[in-house]
């Protein structure tokens, strides 16, 4: 397949749990601007309506002039007042019980889907991705074979765009290979010893590194 017969892969931003959104929105602006970022998915620890709204707007007006979506993670009723693009549901449990919160016509996307079962009923939730390989509440992750046979198969048999997490920098590659969508970083990012922004660059560059010839 060449390059310009396949779909680009992209990245989407994971964030760890924000408590001071100030002096993490500049930080979130840079890694969005370093690479090829077409969401950020923003977590945040508090669970005040009003701190949480000042917060999410801090970070809007960082992030989304790079021309990246800001989603929220389990917040959909804060969507609409604080001017964010959509919300990520971490389980479809969540996505049952308060989707109903989100405004119409806004981005949303789930995770949380540790069977194929679960995979498929994401796909007729009318969502707009389905999300594989994410940690748990315990930080813990499926397989790495297993999160990429499940990308190739979401990717025969769904229209369904599919977010890939990676644990690392070298799992990107491989990832957009099995034709995930996009692939999402997270700790990756924010814990790996680098700063976020370089790592951006580096696994766009990754995503951009030409198919080996067959």
């Amino acid at each position: 397949m060449t390059e310009t017969s396949k779909t680009r892969t992209r990245l989407i931003l994971v964030t760890p749990v924000i408590e001071d959104a100030v002096t993490f929105a500049p930080v979130l602006e840079a890694a969005c601007r370093a690479g090829d970022v077409a969401a950020a998915i923003l977590r945040l620890a508090t669970e005040d309506e009003v701190e949480a709204l000042s917060a999410i707007r801090i970070i809007a007006t960082h992030v989304q002039p790079t021309g990246t979506a800001l989603l929220l993670a389990d917040m959909p009723a804060l969507v609409e007042p604080a001017g964010a693009d959509g919300a990520h549901f971490t389980t479809l449990d969540t996505l049952r019980s308060t989707r109903t919160k989100l405004a119409a016509g806004r981005l949303s996307g789930v995770g949380g889907l540790p069977s194929r079962h679960d995979a498929m009923v994401a796909a007729e939730s009318g969502v707009d991705y389905a999300m594989f390989g994410e940690p748990d509440a315990g930080g813990k992750r499926p397989g790495f074979s297993a999160l990429l046979e499940r990308v190739a198969w979401w990717a025969e048999i769904f229209q369904l765009p599919c977010v890939a997490f990676a644990g690392s920098l070298d799992e990107v590659p491989q990832l957009a290979e099995a034709r995930a969508d996009f692939v999402a970083l997270g700790d990756a990012l924010w814990n790996g010893g680098e700063i976020a922004a370089r790592a951006v660059s580096k696994a766009t560059d990754l995503l951009r590194q030409p198919e080996p010839a067959q």
